[in-house]
């Protein structure tokens, strides 16, 4: 029962990047430099940020956080691993929490 919920939950998550991906592609424009800018930021708070990503992925080990130090691809490949999902899933639940966490901001 648990594994239908955190596939609807990715599924979610998937379908909520879409329009991003979807308008990107539309106007041209690439979200890296976005993507870059929100991951300074990230960096330069890291100690504030990774509480915020315990709360999101709660598998993930403060020797992970530690070892991520504020690099999103380490931080995707630490989900990918601790949950057992694609790299693809992993980048989606990156890519919703980092536009979430921007707003935020």
């Amino acid at each position: 029962m648990r594994s239908i919920a955190i596939l609807a939950a990715c599924a979610a998550l998937t379908v909520g990047t879409l329009p991003t991906i979807v308008h990107a592609q539309s106007t041209g424009q690439t979200s890296q430099t976005d993507a870059k800018t929100i991951w300074e930021k990230f960096k330069g708070s890291w100690n504030q940020t990774k509480g915020t990503v315990k709360e999101q992925w709660g598998k993930l080990t403060d020797d992970d956080l530690l070892e991520i130090e504020g690099r999103r691809d380490q931080l995707v490949g630490k989900i990918q691993a601790r949950y057992g999902i694609t790299k693809e899933e992993a980048e989606a639940q990156v890519g919703t929490w980092e536009q979430k966490r921007y707003r935020d901001m």
